[in-house]
């Protein structure tokens, strides 16, 4: 009988030799170890970060944040318009995108601790972010393509506005002024997550030539997402609303 040990080999042989072979040689897709990895370096800042950080100053990062947030604007403006591009001009279907197998040609939460904005490290935010490096993997290693592009099309143009709002707060406390939108900015987040379950349920009540597993599994994820937006939402806006009344 195979030993605990020898299970898990079996499935870690399993999962890094089955995946799309086009992918294979790419930056950190191979193994899910490298990822995983990462998770764990993610998790161990987000716990003993703010410790470290107890009996010191807060960092003044302001020109690191314009940097990297207006850095970020411009890098989700270009992987936007690369998938929209790409899709129109591949005549992707909006609707029900099969996988093509063939070979045709066609850091956030460290800002926080520094600063000492432990508010921001939220539940919310480290399953969001801590989740989401295992999804991309998958994708990109098992289902690189097809109508997985929706998804990024909607979150880059989302992250062009989010980064956007970060990079103008970053630039100091005389810039609120600008920043009344903020709650626009939630609900346009969550209008994202809604047009990803509505576009997956669709896809797994239909006769749709995609990997059901894939899709079951994004709608269970984008639920609890939505899930997480919609308290934050409430909270921040609504009953802030109510107890000011």
């Amino acid at each position: 009988m195979a030993s605990t040990w020898e299970k898990i080999r079996d499935f870690y042989d399993w999962a890094v030799e089955n995946g799309d072979k086009r992918t294979d040689p790419w930056f950190l897709v191979y193994s899910p170890i490298p990822i995983i990895v990462t998770f764990i370096i993610y998790l161990l800042i987000c716990k003993y970060g703010p410790k470290y950080m107890r009996n010191r100053e807060p960092f003044n990062l302001k020109y690191v944040l314009l940097v990297y947030n207006f850095s970020l604007v411009a890098i989700s403006a270009y992987i936007f318009w690369e998938f929209l591009v790409t899709s129109i001009r591949a005549k992707y279907s909006y609707l029900c995108e099969p996988v093509d197998y063939s070979n045709s040609e066609l850091g956030l939460r460290i800002f926080f601790i520094l600063r000492k904005k432990y508010n921001q490290i939220t539940f919310l935010h480290v399953y969001h972010h801590g989740t989401m490096i295992f999804n991309w993997w998958a994708g990109v290693k098992y289902v690189p393509g097809g109508q997985s592009f929706f998804i990024g099309l909607l979150n880059s143009f989302v992250h062009i506005v989010m980064y956007l709002y970060y990079g103008i707060a970053a630039m100091g406390p005389h810039m609120q002024k600008y920043l009344w939108w903020k709650r626009h900015l939630t609900m346009l987040q969550l209008l994202q997550f809604f047009g990803i379950a509505v576009h997956t349920s669709y896809n797994l009540f239909t006769d749709c030539d995609f990997p059901d597993g894939f899709n079951l599994f994004v709608f269970i994820y984008i639920i609890t997402i939505i899930i997480l937006f919609s308290n934050f939402y409430y909270k921040t806006y609504i009953q802030k609303k109510i107890k000011k009344a």
